[in-house]
């Protein structure tokens, strides 16, 4: 692409600012233009749920710096897009042109309130951190609606302050992501760290107004002094409506994170990889993909080769105080093929092999470094004692 082409990245998250640097690494002289919608800028995303709320300090460790890009930041929303005539335009009026355009708006926070009910406490954002943090310091009972990482992270975030806490979910806790065998031994963990568990038969529904409480489907009802709804996210397509470009599961991309327009590329949270007849549609809105993807997303936009599969299964959480990294393919089903150490004594490396000659590496509770975990995971075979 020469110089004077311009590149136009809507969002100004981990994926967003990762494409934009890495347009420059690549060499991008030509124009370089930034939508973004937080007042607050860019910020790292996994930090607001595992440091946020136990420290007001971590509210500045957060920033993606913008240093060095030469990129003009335009903080307004996008409203629309006009990919024929290769337009965005935002909230204060601007419309802005460009000739390659990669969406990274992310994803909001679900939420269940019915319209107009007011208090659902989400964590999204670093200011849903700060009123959620504010909340924990003068709560006596919780209750985290949702079992996966992110609605783990908040129930330990509660018992480290002494909070009573309940998780409500129709399944044990991250069983949909690590499968029964670590599921049990999380749950097993969390319960001794005062961390209550309700399973519900379906969808649950807040209660009060501002909320207090949830009804189960059996029509049983749980209050506490603070609710947080953890259900998951929602892409942020609103802006692509009429382009054809989004649908439920949100911007729809392939190996080198195109679209289906042409021009149009796409990277992070708001996307799915879409299937190819030997997989599924597939969501995966975890940091590492953002970084995978903004990286590739920006060679593709300048019709250079991409460094990368448009992602990287590697994340991390924090459970009951003991952190678990993970690197493969998930969901994880079964029994491990291969332990090192002891889950129940809280240190164990484990591995699950797949059919395609790969394998997860699960590190429970060991401090192992991320290059080794992705050597074990290249390969079918276990780890040696």
């Amino acid at each position: 692409m020469t110089a004077g082409h311009s590149v136009l990245v809507v969002g100004e998250s981990l994926a967003g600012v990762t494409a934009a640097r890495h347009l420059r690494t690549l060499g991008h002289t030509g124009p370089l233009t930034i939508i973004g919608a937080e007042e607050h800028g860019a910020y790292s995303r996994p930090p607001l749920s595992k440091a946020v709320l136990k420290d007001p300090a971590a509210d500045d460790t957060l920033g993606l710096t913008l240093d060095g890009l030469d990129a003009e930041i335009i903080r307004s929303p996008a409203l629309t897009a006009d990919t024929r005539r290769r337009t965005v335009t935002t909230a204060d009026g601007r419309r802005i042109g460009y000739d390659a355009l990669i969406a990274a708006t992310g994803a909001d926070a679900r939420r269940l309130a019915a319209p107009g009910q007011r208090g659902e406490i989400v964590l999204r954002t670093l200011d849903d951190a700060r009123l959620l943090r504010t909340r924990l310091a003068n709560a006596a009972s919780a209750i985290v609606i949702g079992a996966g990482f992110l609605g783990m992270e908040v129930a330990g975030a509660c018992a480290a302050r002494g909070i009573p806490v309940t998780v409500v979910d129709t399944d044990q806790p991250l069983h949909r992501i690590l499968g029964g065998h670590l599921s049990a031994a999380i749950t097993a963990r969390a319960a001794a760290y005062g961390i209550r568990f309700q399973r519900a038969t379906g969808l649950v529904t807040l209660t009060g107004d501002p909320v207090d409480g949830v009804a189960l489907p059996d029509g049983t009802g749980l209050t506490a002094d603070l609710v947080v709804t953890c259900a998951g996210e929602v892409p942020c397509v609103d802006w692509l409506e009429g382009t054809g470009l989004a649908d439920r599961l949100g911007v729809g991309i392939d190996e080198v994170c195109a679209t289906s327009v042409p021009g149009v590329f796409a990277a992070g949270d708001v996307t799915y990889l879409r299937g190819d007849g030997t997989r599924p549609d597939r969501r995966a809105p975890f940091w590492s993909n953002a970084v995978a993807q903004g990286r590739t997303a920006a060679a593709s936009a300048l019709g250079l080769p991409p460094p990368g599969p448009p992602r990287d299964d590697y994340f991390w959480t924090e459970v009951a105080g003991l952190t678990v990294k993970i690197v493969g393919h998930v969901p994880l089903t079964g029994e491990p093929t291969a332990v090192r150490g002891s889950v129940a004594d809280g240190r164990a490396l484990l591995t699950w092999s797949h059919a395609d000659g790969t394998s997860t590496v699960v590190a429970y509770g060991l401090r192992k470094p991320v290059a080794a975990l992705r050597a074990l995971a290249a390969t079918s075979s276990p780890p040696t004692p």
